[in-house]
């Protein structure tokens, strides 16, 4: 009796997929969605719009479209990524209808929902299609070299605005550098998940700062010394700010030493001081930091920066509620980078508080599915576009707040912008493909009993009891990530 007990094999698991969960949390987004839409017509009309059911069931539609690709494509994935996603794009587009309402000439929302469309659509593809995320690891220098051609192109085209990062073909128009991070992302992620240990365990110790051997990391800070420089001669700092920090925090997470946080936050302010010094378009800027009422003071009026801070200042703790709010003063840019002065004087500081946490609860979600992740590779991407998204939330944020100075970037599917938009889909896609590699059951606990049922080898969980692998040579990784 005790040995047939002994050897009965413990019952198997079934982990829980959570597909219901994130189609409850999809109906609350696309309601809330609908809700805002619905209080804009009602403070601007006194009447419900129209068109409010056609709104909703649109978002819908690209909702289930999204939910059905990662039913699936990737049935472990985590549940929060495409209803938090879906949420924004949704406000984002309440924000810009209620700004189209004062600008009668110039209506951004039906082409934003169109961009939002071919978003969902790449989403699904990218989830679809893309049956393991370490697939991306072959071609990381077809990546870079794809990543800096975007960003050389638009050198040849007009400045708008002061910059030069828009490719114009008639009415079309996109930035590269919005795709160009993608790329760049995935770069640095199969780089150094093949150098981590040559990094971190060679080179040359300075102030109690290991470098790494130039042969290591040459190449890779040679790709990113080259996309800077392109940047900068666009003036597109905060792009370039964004690579940097990029660059910097996967050093960091590769070799797990703290110095190269030091070093980053060293080298941004110094690049930061020289071209702010040397380059009237940043300079100018900066003054404006510097002195945001300065503009008023010499009678001209206040400037965009001075009319985003009023705007913040007029919410209050709960705004003064959708449609009722004047930040079209600000001009041009109102449905583009300062759209989030709208969403702090019509939503206050409880709406915007309530905006944060979603991008915060998204970022924390990528990063959690890169910790559950035993390749390197898939651990580095992951982090890697946690952190661009974090990084345009704080630069975009801190720069309509006037806590930094001002850089021209989207805030992720708030903005206006159609690049913005696709990429942002297209970065949630492959944070849902590598959440479910580390959700997916392995081996010994799959419930069906067959390890490749969702089209690839599984990778284990987090709570795999698997042993720690043993140190390899640093060009073990890629090797392993290719097979």
């Amino acid at each position: 009796m005790t040995a047939a007990t002994t050897d009965t094999p413990p019952p198997r698991v079934r982990r829980p997929r959570r597909r219901g969960v994130e189609f409850s949390l999809l109906v609350w987004a696309v309601l809330c969605s609908m809700l805002g839409y619905a209080a804009v017509g009602l403070a601007r009309s006194g009447a419900v719009p129209h068109d409010v059911a056609g709104y909703g069931a649109g978002l819908g539609l690209l909702a289930l479209t999204g939910h059905l690709a990662v039913r699936f494509g990737a049935p472990y994935a985590d549940p929060l990524f495409l209803p938090i996603a879906v949420l924004l794009n949704g406000l984002g587009l309440v924000l810009i209808y209620r700004l189209d309402l004062e600008t009668p000439a110039d209506q951004a929302a039906p082409t934003q929902l169109v961009w939002s469309a071919l978003g969902v659509a790449l989403f699904a593809a990218v989830v679809v299609c893309l049956r393991d995320h370490r697939l991306l690891q072959r071609y990381a220098y077809v990546s870079v070299a794809a990543a800096l051609l975007l960003l050389t192109v638009p050198i040849f085209f007009p400045a708008v605005n002061g910059a030069r990062i828009w490719i114009r073909l008639g009415g079309l128009s996109f930035q590269p550098g919005e795709f160009a991070k993608i790329l760049l992302a995935v770069f640095f992620a199969a780089y150094l998940a093949a150098n981590r240990a040559a990094l971190a365990h060679t080179g040359r110790t300075l102030w109690r700062v290991r470098l790494p051997a130039g042969r290591v990391l040459g190449p890779v800070a040679a790709v990113w010394l080259v996309s800077v420089g392109v940047l900068v001669l666009e003036r597109d700092l905060g792009t370039s700010l964004l690579f940097f920090g990029l660059f910097v925090i996967l050093l960091y997470v590769a070799t797990g030493r703290t110095g190269w946080i030091a070093v980053g936050l060293l080298l941004a302010s110094a690049g930061a001081y020289a071209v702010g010094a040397v380059e009237p378009h940043v300079h100018g800027r900066v003054e404006d930091w510097l002195h945001p009422f300065a503009s008023i003071e010499a009678g001209r009026g206040p400037g965009q920066l001075a009319q985003s801070l009023f705007a913040f200042a007029a919410g209050g703790m709960f705004g003064t509620g959708l449609g009722l709010g004047h930040s079209t003063l600000i001009g041009f840019a109102a449905k583009s980078d300062f759209i989030l002065a709208t969403a702090g004087e019509e939503l206050g500081l409880a709406g915007l508080t309530a905006l944060f946490l979603l991008y915060a609860l998204l970022v924390a979600r990528g990063y959690r599915c890169g910790l559950a992740l035993r390749d390197p590779f898939g651990r580095l991407l992951a982090t890697g576009l946690a952190s661009i998204l974090a990084l345009q939330v704080f630069v975009i944020a801190g720069g309509v707040m006037g806590l930094i100075p001002l850089t021209g970037m989207a805030m992720p599917f708030l903005a206006q912008g159609g690049s913005s938009v696709v990429t942002n889909w297209i970065m949630v896609a492959l944070l849902v493909r590598v959440s479910h590699s580390a959700r997916a059951p392995g081996p010994d606990d799959d419930p069906d009993g067959d390890p490749a049922a969702d089209g690839h080898p599984p990778v284990p969980g987090p709570d795999a009891s698997a042993t720690p692998p043993a140190p390899q040579t640093p060009a073990a990784p890629l090797r392993e990530g290719a097979r």
